[in-house]
């Protein structure tokens, strides 16, 4: 096994907040790179005051650091460190633009022209150090007719297609629980655009600008539906995707204590669910539509054994049957455990904190041992001192307002 992180000596300035920055950046931590939260001289990266998992006091972690008790912010931020400059004042922009050059990345995910208007866009930086990889992460893109509507991971969606086509036949568009937009859309493909970009800068010398769209990236994971779609004209409604609920072998169901996942969309998985249940007058029936005569056949069958009994009947006959489970059952599961999906780390002030581990597995240079979420502004100073300011310099950045270390930023209102 390697010593080293594979992208150990990448420094990411990071100026984001919330969920699709925070998870980008986080990959990059994972695997070695040092990512510096950029915050404000205010009370930073919103989600530091997401609704806190850990119940504990202000006197037990300090009035100052309390933010740290998000259970949000520590799934987004572990390993990482924090700095407060003031990007509106002269003194913060030009603290900032010392630090680009000691800089690989830049990440942002502003609306379309705020970087601009702070000064810390690409084109004001590129200046400062050519070979940046700059990615700009937002909702419709830096150009085109949506560029400066507000956004959130649902309204990525519906604008893909994928919110009218997810849900039962006559029934109301379902919104999923995961991020599909924020997080498929937007983190992974900045995460990888940077990467790319990184590896062409190695190959030229010359950095670039990455602009991801959550939309966009929404819109690719329509492949399949569009992909065919886009080649044959057809445009198919909720009920109606084959992936999508509309077809028997590829369905959810209720179970005798809950609910199943049927995801047996080959013939012999099909074959193999109708003779073990020895109902082999459904194997015929395997692409019919749920809702008829059929669906009803089948939806008994389900309600006879319980999830932990379909467990059992999938690890007999190999049909790609699951049981459906509750968070909380699949944090606790035997499959999360034994593949180390669950780490742990110790917060300062909190303790043992687990969190959702780096599922990206390498055979020589796996991803880091988690660590924990910094203080906000609990590395100023000694990322400024690195990046060439003297102590005087340091200290008249702080008697000015515009650089902060931690505390006395105040919390807000949490927006997701």
């Amino acid at each position: 096994m390697s010593d080293r992180l594979p992208l150990e000596g990448i420094r990411v300035l990071d100026l984001t907040r919330l969920l699709p920055g925070g998870f980008c950046s986080q990959m990059l931590s994972d695997f070695g790179a040092e990512v510096i939260k950029v915050e404000d001289t205010g009370p930073g990266d919103y989600i530091r005051y997401a609704p806190p998992l850990y119940e504990v006091t202000d006197a037990e972690v300090g009035a100052d650091e309390g933010a740290t008790r998000s259970g949000l912010y520590l799934s987004l931020n572990r390993g990482k460190r924090s700095i407060r400059l003031d990007l509106k004042s002269d003194g913060g922009k030009k603290a900032f633009g010392r630090l680009v050059p000691t800089a690989d990345v830049v990440l942002e995910g502003f609306r379309p022209g705020v970087a601009e208007r702070l000064g810390v866009d690409y084109e004001a930086l590129r200046h400062i150090n050519p070979g940046l990889v700059y990615c700009s992460i937002s909702g419709y893109g830096q150009d085109g007719p949506a560029r400066d509507r507000a956004g959130h991971d649902l309204n990525y969606l519906a604008a893909t297609g994928m919110l009218a086509m997810t849900g039962q036949a006559g029934g109301p568009p379902i919104q999923p629980a995961g991020q599909i937009g924020d997080l498929g859309g937007g983190a992974m493909n900045a995460a990888f655009g940077i990467l790319a970009a990184l590896i062409e800068k190695g190959k030229s010398g010359k950095g670039q600008m990455v602009d991801i769209s959550m939309t966009d990236g929404a819109f690719a994971w329509q492949a399949m539906a569009a992909g065919a779609a886009l080649v044959d004209g057809t445009s198919p409604r909720r009920g109606e995707v084959l992936l999508g609920g509309g077809v028997l072998c590829y369905l959810t169901y209720e179970a005798a204590d809950g609910w199943v996942s049927c995801g047996a969309l080959e013939p012999k998985f099909w074959r193999a669910f109708c003779e073990g249940t020895g109902h082999e007058d459904l194997i015929e029936l395997q692409f019919e539509r749920p809702g008829g005569e059929a669906w009803e056949k089948v939806a008994a069958v389900f309600r006879e054994r319980t999830r932990e009994e379909w467990k059992s009947f999938n690890d007999q006959y190999d049909c790609c049957i699951e049981p459906i489970l509750e968070l909380d059952e699949a944090l606790e599961s035997d499959l999360f455990r034994e593949r180390e999906m669950i780490v742990e780390f110790d917060q300062p002030g909190i303790g043992p904190v687990r969190q959702i581990g780096s599922p990206i597995r390498m055979s020589r240079t796996p991803a880091a041992d988690a660590s924990a979420a910094p203080a906000i502004g609990a590395d100023t100073k000694e990322v400024l001192g690195s990046a060439g300011f003297s102590p005087k310099e340091v200290e008249e950045l702080f008697e000015a307002g515009v650089a902060a270390g931690p505390g006395g930023g105040g919390e807000t209102e949490f927006r997701a």
